[in-house]
């Protein structure tokens, strides 16, 4: 059973997570080939790596989306950051639970034009697009300015931009907001200026890593 009691949205949902499972093994293939090849970098993605993933879902995975979900309303959360938008799935989610907190607003990046339509049609379809403030750019220009205090963030980018974007988002975590980081066991390495910035007492956060697959980094400002 989905945490998600809207069959139409969980129909919508499906059928975009099915699309997103279906291309991972030609990711996964591409990458590990290129890898190889020592063409990638911890320091993040060329040109190249970005035209492969122009049209990849890469959706957060059900189990994750769903305790985003029920973290957010378990945090009556009102004001929420999404960095890393892709075709909107995992804002679904956040939407869906914003909605069902009486209301607020999913704030979204996503810097590939083409991706931000996609995404823009997904909010309609499931009829959640008055709940969500998608933003295209670069997000070190489009989360200047969230409009107050944050309840929860979720990190779904490469890791490249995480610093750079809770810099942005970090002044405005109220006390106990919760960020939620994906794949940091899997990709520790890239990770390492995300974990520095949790271990500077001057952002006030307590974290741990959760056993999801690829782990799930669980922050809470104190």
């Amino acid at each position: 059973m989905s945490v998600l009691s809207d069959p139409k949205l969980q129909g919508l949902i499906d059928r975009l997570q099915a699309k997103s499972r279906a291309q991972e093994a030609e990711t996964s293939a591409w990458f590990s080939e290129r890898a190889k090849k020592g063409e990638l970098s911890w320091d993040g993605f060329d040109d190249k790596s970005h035209r492969f993933m122009a049209d990849k879902l890469v959706a957060l995975e059900p189990a994750k989306a769903e305790f985003c979900y029920l973290t957010c309303r378990a945090l009556m959360a009102r004001r929420v950051v999404e960095c890393g938008t892709s075709f909107g799935v995992s804002t679904l989610y956040l939407a869906a639970a914003v909605r069902d907190n009486g209301g607020g607003m999913v704030i979204g990046t996503e810097h590939e034009a083409a991706k931000a339509a996609a995404a823009r049609e997904n909010f309609a379809a499931a009829g959640l697009a008055q709940f969500i403030d998608l933003r295209e750019g670069d997000l070190r220009e489009t989360l200047k300015d969230v409009g107050g205090a944050v309840d929860f963030v979720l990190l779904d980018i490469w890791t490249e931009m995480v610093v750079p974007a809770l810099t942005l988002i970090g002044p405005r975590l109220r006390e106990g907001a919760v960020i939620v980081a994906d794949n940091t066991a899997s990709s520790h390495r890239g990770y390492e200026a995300f974990f520095a910035w949790l271990a500077d007492p001057a952002n006030r956060m307590r974290h741990m890593t959760l056993p999801f697959d690829g782990g799930l980094e669980m922050c809470v400002r104190s």
